[in-house]
């Protein structure tokens, strides 16, 4: 019988080798394309380069060359990534309505009142687990435009209260993030709403794949910040999936760049929403769907449906997937906001911490050497890992940090 509280399941990509030039790349990542996200999102104000941290001596103590933290709690005051992938779509919504899809226009140009007048009443709709949501209502408020955003019945009222604080008009589904999602596509329909999603289906994937271009301004500030380090790049990426749009970008970003000699790309999901995992494990190529109520601590990445558009990546790129308990993001959340001697303190929420959380076990419990030795992590490794996320729910938080929530179960304990 499957241990389900074991730290870490994984699964190969039979895939990933076969595939040496992905079409989904070149089709959502074309040339050029991080550069013109970067354009815009320079111009917005308030902009600055999110801090990449180096953690030496947990490294050192993991056995490896470096460990590297991507560290988006501190982007925008939003405190997470998602403003990136958001506010960059609404801007190819809004060229795109202007009659502007082969040029670009300058921010000051997108929230003038001329623009308002030709936009007229439009109004931007998203489903999200927070933080899309919270970066979709920014940039309407921003541009003077209204937003309807959907959360599912599980969703925190600090979540909420976030996303309500950009003036948006917060409706809640009594069902999971994935009904979230249908409710905002039927509600949109019949009211004539622009839907701002990172999760594509059939006949809608523009705006995906425009959110996902717009995530690729991290990946080219990693690049420039692992430059002035003296490193090309890392020798290996954990990302964590909710839908895949952030994994599916970060990737992509590298593949594009380095082609075969890209990263080895290692993707992280909760155990309760593990539908890219799940995908994997059946084999057939083809996303699937992941049942149960998706309740997880990591409500960042509860989600039950793979976004199509990034799984067509994924499937070709990534090398890994790896399936998560609870316990593995909250053991990840205690590492960072209590570090070695000498490395960085950061703030990360339960979605940003599970890379670390899985990272740390990977090279600390003996039952995964097998899966140590086929990622290849040793001393010359240069592992990167995206905290995509700081305290965006301040009561839950506590709960993991303060008062030892979802503790690691004492079988898999390093230090007693």
């Amino acid at each position: 019988m499957e241990n389900t509280m074991f730290p870490v399941k994984w699964c190969g990509n039979e895939r990933v080798s076969a595939e040496q030039n992905s079409e989904a790349i070149s089709r959502v990542f074309p040339s050029g394309i991080s550069r013109l996200a970067r354009s815009f999102h320079q111009q917005i104000p308030g902009y600055q380069i999110s801090p990449l941290k180096s953690y030496p001596h947990l490294a050192a103590m993991l056995g490896l060359g470096g460990i590297w933290v991507k560290d988006e709690s501190q982007r925008m005051a939003l405190n997470s990534f998602k403003i990136l992938g958001g506010s960059y779509a609404i801007y190819r919504v809004v060229k795109s309505i202007l009659g502007f899809d082969h040029e670009e226009i300058p921010f000051t140009q997108l929230t003038s009142s001329e623009v308002r007048a030709k936009l007229g009443g439009i109004t931007f709709a998203a489903a999200t687990d927070g933080n899309h949501g919270r970066g979709v209502a920014w940039a309407a408020h921003v541009m003077n435009l209204r937003s309807v955003i959907y959360v599912h019945k599980f969703t925190s009222k600090a979540r909420i209260d976030a996303i309500a604080s950009y003036g948006a008009d917060v409706r809640v589904v009594d069902g999971t993030y994935d009904d979230a999602v249908r409710q905002a596509n039927i509600d949109a329909q019949q009211n004539g709403w622009q839907v701002i999603s990172d999760t594509s289906w059939e006949g809608y994937e523009d705006v995906p794949r425009w959110v996902m271009q717009g995530y690729t301004t991290m990946c080219s500030e990693i690049q420039e910040q692992l430059a002035g380090q003296g490193i090309v790049k890392p020798t290996h990426v954990f990302v964590q999936a909710g839908v895949g749009a952030l994994a599916a970008s970060v990737i992509g970003f590298y593949h594009q760049l380095f082609g075969t000699n890209d990263p080895v790309a290692v993707i992280v999901e909760p155990d309760k929403a593990a539908c890219l995992y799940h995908s994997a494990k059946l084999g057939d190529g083809q996303p699937h769907s992941f049942s149960g109520d998706l309740d997880t601590i990591m409500a960042g990445l509860a989600c039950g449906d793979p976004s199509p558009l990034a799984w067509s990546i994924l499937r070709d790129c990534a090398d890994m997937f790896l399936s998560c308990p609870d316990y593995v993001a909250a053991k990840g959340m205690r590492v960072y906001g209590v570090p070695l001697k000498g490395d960085p303190f950061i703030v990360s929420g339960e979605s940003g911490a599970v890379t670390l959380g899985a990272l740390m076990f990977i090279m600390e419990r003996p039952e995964l050497a097998d899966l140590r030795n086929k990622l290849g992590l040793d001393r010359k490794s240069q592992v990167l890992l995206i905290n995509s996320e700081g305290n965006t729910d301040p009561n839950h938080f506590r709960r993991v940090v303060w008062d030892g929530a979802e503790p690691v179960p004492s079988e898999y304990k390093e230090y007693n």
